[in-house]
């Protein structure tokens, strides 16, 4: 019998192959504008969103522009690019979450996407449902590695630390579980060269959950 009650999936690199989207649209909309981000390791980006590292990508021009409407740019660039998110699911998603849900798992998803694409999602994949719990980092005032989304996670789901596992991908999601003193597996990365050490348990793929737990 399993130890975990909840189960708590980051949905970026987990539940979908969104990663080289994010980077690409990401990258295009700082050209037109005549900033760069070859500076920065494609890791860098991933597992957090643009308010945290805006600082990082304009460096020494930093003061030099209206980061407030830099931002508001950018959500209305990505509202007009959106993501295919039913093309971007991975193979396993759909029936690991619903076997999972079947067996009487508690299950939630803490990202740092905003809620509005959370929900469209699990909405156009038809998963929604499935969720117990849906949590965005713009919900609280740190993002991860901040643990606060996981910790408010196991509060919303009534369960202990030990009594729940999430299944991340990157560095500062890790950290962010680890942080919330919550048992963390990653699902392996051989694309982005992310640090992934601090995962007790790495997956080949999104299916070993249901033979491991």
């Amino acid at each position: 019998m399993s130890k975990f009650k909840a189960i708590i999936f980051d949905m970026d690199g987990v539940l979908f192959d969104t990663e080289t989207f994010y980077y690409d649209r990401r990258k295009k909309f700082l050209a037109d504008r005549g900033i760069g981000i070859e500076h920065l390791p494609y890791s860098f980006f991933i597992g957090g969103n643009m308010k945290q590292v805006w600082q990082a990508v304009l460096r020494d021009d930093y003061d030099k522009w209206d980061i407030e409407q830099l931002q508001k740019d950018y959500n209305t660039y990505k509202t007009e690019h959106p993501l295919p998110y039913k093309e971007l699911m991975f193979e396993d998603t759909a029936d690991v979450v619903k076997q999972l849900k079947v067996q009487g798992y508690k299950i939630a998803v803490a990202s740092s996407s905003n809620l509005a694409d959370i929900h469209r999602a699990l909405t156009e994949t038809d998963l929604i449902d499935f969720f117990d719990i849906i949590l965005s980092g713009e919900q609280f005032e740190e993002s991860k590695p901040h643990p606060a989304i996981y910790q408010q996670a196991l509060k919303l789901l009534e369960v202990a630390n030990d009594e729940a596992l999430i299944i991340e991908d990157s560095e500062k999601g890790i950290q962010a579980g680890v942080s919330a003193d919550v048992e963390v597996w990653a699902i392996e990365d051989h694309k982005f060269g992310m640090n992934q050490k601090k995962a007790s348990r790495m997956l080949s793929s999104l299916r070993q959950v249901l033979t491991d737990i």
